[in-house]
């Protein structure tokens, strides 16, 4: 489902956190950051990757000229995360604005990129501490509290 104004409205009100994120990437933003990006938003629950807005509130419309061709960007990660990615373009009257949307990871399975697992850490991106990727891998582990006792 296309994003609509009134939806870019709202997010660019929004906190930026763990499930929203924006780029200024007025020429182009690097593949292989969108790729970890993706990977950290997907892990932490999903959410959505915005190019073409400033991060810093007030935040702005910019235009974006990254990802010209959205259709092959969003096959590009799907082939890397094996996640479905969703792409979309806003036309705004200030730029052109790209959301890329994130599914959360599966259950009891993080999403790698580059040997490490990531995650959002203040402004950045850094690898997922051991005591996460624990409580992650445990979410596929059997709960034996559900199961019925023999006596």
């Amino acid at each position: 489902m296309p994003t609509t104004p009134d939806q870019l409205a709202e997010w660019m009100n929004a906190r930026e956190g763990e499930h929203l994120e924006f780029k200024e990437a007025k020429q182009n933003f690097h593949f292989e950051k969108l790729v970890k990006y993706c990977a950290a938003i997907a892990n932490e629950g999903g959410g959505r990757m915005v190019l073409g807005i400033t991060d810093k509130r007030p935040r702005r419309v910019v235009g974006s000229q990254a990802f010209g061709d959205l259709e092959r960007t969003k096959a590009a990660l799907v082939e890397r995360l094996r996640l479905r990615i969703e792409g979309d373009e806003i036309m705004h009257p200030d730029g052109r604005v790209v959301v890329f949307t994130m599914p959360s990871r599966p259950i009891g399975m993080p999403i790698a990129v580059d040997g490490a697992y990531w995650m959002r850490a203040g402004e950045d991106l850094a690898p997922m501490t051991p005591d996460m990727l624990k409580r992650i891998f445990d979410e596929a582990a059997p709960d034996f509290s559900a199961e019925i006792c023999p006596k």
